[in-house]
């Protein structure tokens, strides 16, 4: 069977499941999206993995796993994410150590978090995409169609789906923005950074 390479396109609140998460895997050479529902803590971790300038004061589960594979020379080349039961997704990490390779099973939402955190790979099957993946509408009638029918998959909310205007971040300049960030991040208060990060963002762009 073929693989098919992934990305990541976003994180956002699951539309049909109360307090979970939408993982959102973009086809590589493709048009389909893999949409994955995941917990809260395992969407922070990928969050915080995707996002490179919050950086948590102290080690989440996923980054112990890391330094505990980096302090004993293991590496995690790619992830597979090779079945799917019952609307369940079946995930392998594929780890090398001393030139010796070894597949260990996991949660996809678990194998996704450490492949981010190695810059490995992420893969499915042609068959999990033929039967999972999803094709985005698009209007004909306007050039920037996709934004404003992808809803969910191409404005991910990482945190839920509350404005950030809504929490008054729009009153503060950016130096205080930038502030309140870092107090977040040392507070661990990771829902407040993104919220604070994306107001950032939006200014800056």
């Amino acid at each position: 069977m073929s693989l098919v390479k992934l990305t990541i396109k976003g994180i956002s609140y699951s539309q049909t499941q109360n307090g979970a998460y939408a993982l959102i895997l973009n086809e590589v050479d493709g048009e389909r999206k893999l949409p994955i529902v995941i917990g809260a803590f395992e969407a922070q971790s990928i969050a915080i993995a995707l996002e490179k300038e919050i950086k948590p004061p102290r080690p989440l589960t996923h980054d112990l796993f890391k330094n505990f594979a980096d302090r004993f020379d293991i590496v995690v080349k790619q992830v597979i994410i090779h079945k799917l039961v019952d609307g369940v997704f079946f995930s392998s990490i594929i780890c090398e150590r001393d030139k010796i390779e070894e597949i260990i099973d996991a949660r996809t939402s678990d194998a996704i978090a450490l492949a981010l955190r190695f810059n490995a790979p992420i893969f499915t099957y042609k068959n999990i995409l033929d039967k999972a993946g999803i094709y985005l509408k698009i209007n004909p009638e306007a050039e920037h169609a996709e934004t404003e029918n992808d809803d969910v998959l191409t404005q991910p909310q990482t945190f839920g789906t509350e404005s950030v205007s809504g929490e008054g971040y729009s009153q503060y300049n950016l130096q205080e923005l930038h502030e309140q960030l870092e107090g977040a991040v040392q507070n661990e208060d990771y829902e407040k950074a993104a919220k604070i990060r994306d107001e950032i963002s939006k200014r800056e762009s």
